[in-house]
């Protein structure tokens, strides 16, 4: 069988196969949207923790995001480039989305620096049975210690922790931005590992700018998983980063298994096997989420009991001591406990989701822009002066030299004077 009617084989095939994967993935997707939805619409109208519950509801709304553009991908390959941006984009919001939530069950930012603090000074305090203490020498601000010994370093890891995972953010978008412009000029190659193409180089960045991004946030789980053991942190943490991560090297396994034809090298293969086996995953990560990020423990906290960890675990132990009183005494707490945490409108949820968080974001990307370019101006000042000592160190040679030119002319003057 020659190759080439091999590769007609698998075009056909693939054609063959489009419009019944298009309804498989659309049922899937589907059902992801509709959980997520359902999950949203909860946490909407129990919206009783703002600061917690505004970044949960943007990691939720991931499921849909995905799935639906997936399925309109699926459906219509001539916008998968368009659809991978806005995928690519909100992914990279969803990480940053997670972090502050994680944060925000801790209590916000200025809880975490006194927690991280308090951690630092406990373990470079803290003596050995002989009296010695093992990180008398360690020096706390040092960069290395956040992969050695991230727990010594204090406000420090929640600074890198907060860098990396912003600036995935602003590279992911950039370079989503920077696709569409190569595709434009058709430079882009997507999924094409080849010199002359964009793709590889933004992989290679992308790669690097995701995996320290989640690296920095697994060290942040690493310093306060013990604190964070209420909410079930790794549960969440793991249906998180099986989307982000696993739909990432999905993506260039799928790439690179065309690349070497052992899948059809074809880009509406390629990206249609993505968009299809996406569609399954959110389905499945939708159900997990029901359960992961569920809105229950939120519904009965009132209000004003922001910054705090709710759990289902202190919903039971209070309705055991709850079945401890008269029976009517339990309806009328259990009424009054209803009226004391109402929630929010629709409305109202929506629009702290938008205007906080936004306000949020912008600062925290002005923050680490600030804080990127510090060093590049330091380094540019650095330079400055260099130049500018080498420059007048070379003038006032230049003047010395003259000098002693003059010096030595005039001492030869006076030789010849002498002689005559």
């Amino acid at each position: 069988m020659s190759p080439t009617y091999f590769t007609a084989y698998r075009g056909d095939t693939y054609s063959d196969l489009h419009q019944p994967a298009v309804l498989v993935g659309g049922c899937f997707a589907f059902i992801a949207v509709l959980l997520s939805i359902f999950l949203e619409f909860q946490h909407l109208t129990s919206y009783t923790n703002p600061s917690e519950q505004k970044w949960m509801v943007a990691v939720i709304f991931m499921i849909p995001v995905y799935a639906t553009e997936s399925i309109i991908s699926l459906w219509n390959p001539k916008t998968s480039l368009a659809c991978d941006i806005l995928r690519s984009c909100y992914e990279a919001f969803a990480l940053y989305a997670f972090g502050s939530y994680l944060v925000a069950c801790l209590g916000g930012e200025t809880r975490v620096v006194e927690l991280l603090e308090n951690e630092s000074q406990r373990r470079l305090n803290l003596p050995l049975l002989g009296g010695k203490n093992e990180n008398q020498g360690v020096r706390r601000g040092s960069f290395i210690n956040f992969f050695c010994r991230p727990k010594m370093i204090g406000r420090d890891v929640f600074t890198i922790e907060k860098f990396g995972i912003v600036q995935y953010m602003i590279l992911k978008t950039l370079c989503a931005f920077l696709a569409l412009v190569l595709e434009f000029f058709g430079v882009y190659g997507d999924g094409e590992f080849k010199w002359n193409c964009g793709y590889p180089y933004i992989v290679i960045v992308l790669n690097f700018s995701q995996m320290w991004a989640l690296y920095c946030l697994v060290q942040f789980y690493n310093v306060m998983h013990e604190r964070l053991k209420p909410i079930k942190p790794l549960a969440k943490f793991v249906s998180f980063k099986a989307i982000v991560f696993a739909t990432w090297w999905q993506g260039m396994g799928i790439a690179l298994l065309c690349a070497f034809e052992i899948l059809p090298n074809d880009g509406k293969f390629q990206t249609g096997l993505q968009d299809f086996l996406i569609c399954i995953e959110m389905a499945i990560a939708a159900v997990a989420h029901v359960f992961v990020f569920s809105a229950e423990p939120y519904r009965f906290v009132p209000t004003s009991d922001h910054g705090r960890i709710p759990t289902t675990e202190a919903s039971q132990i209070e309705s055991k001591k709850k079945e401890i009183i008269e029976e009517k005494s339990t309806k009328l707490e259990k009424t009054e406990t209803r009226y004391e945490a109402p929630g929010t409108s629709l409305t109202e949820s929506v629009q702290d989701i938008v205007v906080q968080g936004g306000q949020r974001v912008v600062n925290d990307v002005f923050l680490t822009i600030n804080q990127a370019m510090g060093p590049v101006e330091k380094g540019v000042t650095k330079i400055q002066e260099t130049f500018h000592w080498r420059s007048a160190s070379s003038d006032e040679k230049e003047d010395l030299d003259k000098v002693e030119f003059v010096e030595d002319k005039f001492s030869g003057s006076e030789i010849i004077s002498s002689k005559q």
